[in-house]
């Protein structure tokens, strides 16, 4: 049968697999590994590394999920369109703009961190210029072409991925080897000798799941990549496969290291664990270093937001869930209308950056959380419904099985939604759960009210 009209895409594969995998390398590695590890740090301790496990098993079924129907339908709007055809045109309407809205937020926090970071240098320049240099620069990194795309992100990603890695392996020798701390090793006793392994008990390790995942925001963007990926069959599972090993190397292995190094209970008060350790080591520009890979890091969640949302907005436009206008592409295949809305809409953030509070940051992060757990339900659901319309002998044949289908799907889905609830506890992120019935509220009336439930009553089959 024909595939769904949201799936005939004219977008230019200029995509390779190494941009692909540091892509996916870049989105597993947030900013919240460099500024929120002190937070999460707090709430759970050295209990921290066991959530960061457990979540990145969970993340990782996920990304499996989202890799065994992308691999069979490749494009661009992954997320809005498959839910579109396996759960129906409301829910592919909901899940568009919601990841759209959870990226525009998301770079709203960004650009204004981009503001701060810059502030370290030259402070005397207001907050909100950097801001809109970050912006305008993001912007025209994304109307130029999705190579342009891909080569910024995969730089921004090789720059977080030396740093942490340099921090590693320093802090592994001062660890084993005593150096930097007189030929005496510090060994891994502070894991256990400030309270214990679990200092805070279960509820520590609740407190800081909502930080945790808030890290992990932006890992399924390779999905986003596949509208454009060279060659999808071969670049996405070999990214998604090596997700697991990342998050161990990049968030677990890098915890241990910093709280081997220095007791729990300080980190928070003696400044960031990675200037911290590089000081150690002699490097006097550790500060400076740190707060450079900061905000590039913030620079590239900026780039992947405005990508992710003008290819949003071009699939729902195929779909007839966004203004035809969405649908046009320029001469370089780059859906600038797309980009250039979204950029107007993070015009609020630089806004924002000059009038509101600080705590506007915690905010916009945690509805962008809710956000991506949204998008993650959605996916594990999508694989689940794929599945169903398969028969056993079609089953057999995936390309890309997600392991132990469908029991590691409800596991998933039990894990966000523990979650989502844990965020109510939080006062900093329960303003989401307050936020998030508006907007979905608010979506849904807008579906009904333009017409469009009247317009879907058809829905094609993705099966050829």
């Amino acid at each position: 049968m024909e595939k769904n009209n949201a799936l005939q895409e004219d977008l230019h594969r200029g995509l390779e697999e190494r941009h692909i995998q540091l892509i996916a390398l870049g989105g597993a590695i947030g900013v919240g590994l460099f500024l929120g590890a002190g937070a999460a740090i707090k709430a759970a301790g050295p209990a921290l590394i066991l959530v960061y496990f457990l979540a990145g098993i969970i993340m990782f079924y996920i990304m499996r999920a989202l890799g065994e129907v992308t691999v069979e339908y490749p494009v661009s709007g992954t997320f809005s369109a498959h839910s579109n055809i396996f759960l129906g045109p409301l829910t592919g309407y909901i899940t568009g703009w919601t990841y759209w809205f959870m990226w525009v937020v998301t770079c709203m926090a960004e650009i204004t961190a981009v503001g701060v970071y810059f502030s370290f240098w030259v402070p005397e320049v207001p907050q909100w210029i950097p801001a809109l240099c970050a912006l305008v620069l993001m912007s025209a990194v994304n109307l130029t072409s999705v190579r342009a795309f891909g080569e910024f992100e995969f730089w921004f990603a090789l720059i977080k991925v030396v740093t942490i890695l340099a921090m590693i392996v320093a802090g592994s020798a001062m660890i084993a080897f005593g150096v930097a701390n007189h030929g005496v090793a510090i060994g891994i006793s502070n894991l256990w000798s400030n309270g214990g392994f679990f200092p805070h008990g279960i509820e520590g390790m609740i407190m800081a799941s909502t930080m945790v995942m808030f890290s992990y925001l932006g890992i399924e963007l390779i999905g986003v990549t596949a509208g454009e990926a060279k060659n999808p069959e071969k670049s996405l599972p070999a990214a998604i496969d090596k997700v697991f090993w990342r998050i161990l190397i990049f968030y677990v292995g890098s915890l241990t290291i910093i709280m081997s190094l220095y007791p729990w209970n300080q980190i928070g008060t003696i400044g960031s664990p990675f200037v911290l350790t590089f000081n150690k080591l002699g490097v006097r520009a550790a500060a400076g270093i740190i707060n450079f890979v900061v905000l590039t890091a913030a620079l590239s969640s900026c780039n992947s937001g405005l990508f992710s949302t003008g290819r949003m907005l071009y699939n729902l436009s195929l779909q007839g869930k966004a203004p035809t206008m969405f649908s046009k592409l320029n001469d370089r295949h780059v859906p600038v209308k797309g980009i250039l809305v979204s950029s107007g809409f993070l015009l609020i953030g630089v806004v924002l950056n000059y009038l509101v509070p600080a705590q506007v940051f915690v905010y916009v992060t945690s509805v962008a959380t809710f956000g991506a757990l949204w998008i993650w339900a959605i996916i594990l659901l999508i694989q689940l419904k794929y599945r169903d319309s398969l028969s056993p002998e079609q089953i057999a044949k995936i390309k890309y099985p997600m392991p132990f289908s469908p029991v590691s799907n409800w596991i998933s889905l039990a894990f966000l939604a523990f979650v989502a609830i844990a965020m109510f506890f939080n006062p900093e992120t329960r303003v989401a759960l307050y936020i998030a019935p508006i907007w979905f509220a608010l979506i849904i009336a807008s579906y009904y009210a333009t017409g469009m439930h009247k317009g879907n009553g058809e829905r094609k089959s993705l099966q050829q």
